[in-house]
């Protein structure tokens, strides 16, 4: 006997959207520097750890972050618990968000125009004011094309700050570059993928790192590969292409570093703890709900441990 194509299909919609929690963080801010890591869709378990520490009254005094870091810290500084993954796990098959509507409108995968718009009927509109608030500090990690050098895009100092996260999370080789401030951008994550050394840098004490892949991952390199597609696409733009070609390499390196400041209690780093076994652009929505929950779960039993590091 065939089986139903209408009943086998997966989802469209996360089955659980609906028992995300909700609701807003607190007023109480945090001193420190929290650093969002990219990812697209595996995104979404930040997405989880940043609900238990809103939900903890844990809202860090500055948040930078690079790609679908960046659009996560952007709620997160909004204090809206769940709504970055109800946005994800209603939406991510919305042809508007991700497909060819998408490419069409934003010349890239993702559709910021329709992420960005405040009228969606399931998902809260986002606070905007309290975004805004001068007590706390955003960044976007966006790439200069032009020089292949991160640009840290500051809310409080950025023409446009909504394009700087757009041009942050903007996929290199499928997407055109982003206009913010005159530098054509892209992907942060191809010059600092993980930007802890930007609140090294800036005198921060406590730092907190959230990952989207375990400690332990370190991605495999191809150099020849990746030289060869960077100059296929990028061979116009030098600097850039160079960066791009060695940005795997790079990461591995952060992540040795990362592990070492650990050691040292230097930074708190939540990661999976175990491997992630989802995507850049995932489609199985109930793998990305279950995804949501183990960033979810994991931070709240993190959060002691995080509290007595950011008082000490």
């Amino acid at each position: 006997m065939g089986t139903n194509n209408r009943t086998s299909k997966r989802p469209k919609v996360f089955s659980g959207v609906q028992d995300l929690p909700t609701g807003y963080s607190s007023d109480s801010i945090t001193n420190g520097c929290l650093v969002l890591e990219g990812g697209a869709f595996r995104g979404i378990y930040s997405e989880g750890v940043l609900d238990a520490l809103m939900e903890a009254g844990i809202n860090m005094q500055t948040t930078i972050g690079v790609s679908a870091g960046a659009m996560n810290g952007m709620n997160y500084v909004a204090g809206q618990i769940g709504r970055s993954a109800r946005f994800n796990l209603t939406y991510r098959h919305d042809d508007r968000y991700v497909g060819w509507q998408a490419y069409r409108n934003n010349k890239g995968l993702i559709g910021f125009d329709f992420a960005f718009q405040n009228d969606h009927p399931v998902i809260a509109p986002f606070d905007l004011q309290r975004f805004s608030d001068p007590r706390r500090r955003f960044i976007a990690v966006a790439t200069n094309v032009k020089t292949g050098k991160p640009e840290y895009f500051d809310r409080d100092t950025c023409g446009n700050i909504l394009q700087a996260v757009r041009a942050s999370a903007t996929m290199p080789y499928v997407s055109k570059p982003v206009l913010v401030d005159d530098y054509p951008c892209l992907d942060g994550g191809c010059s600092d993928k993980i930007p802890f050394h930007w609140a090294l840098k800036h005198g921060f004490e406590k730092i907190v790192v959230v990952r989207t892949r375990d400690e332990s991952f370190r991605r495999k390199l191809n150099l020849k590969r990746d030289r060869l597609m960077a100059h296929m696409f990028y061979h116009k733009h030098n600097p850039f292409m160079q960066v791009l070609a060695k940005s795997n390499a790079r990461y591995n390196k952060l992540c040795d570093e990362m592990d070492r400041l650990k050691q040292k209690n230097r930074i708190f780093v939540i990661a999976p703890m175990k491997p992630v076994d989802v995507s850049r652009i995932e489609g199985d929505m109930e793998k990305l709900g279950a995804l949501y929950y183990q960033g979810y779960h994991e931070a709240q039993k993190l959060i002691p441990a995080l509290k007595a590091y950011l008082s000490a």
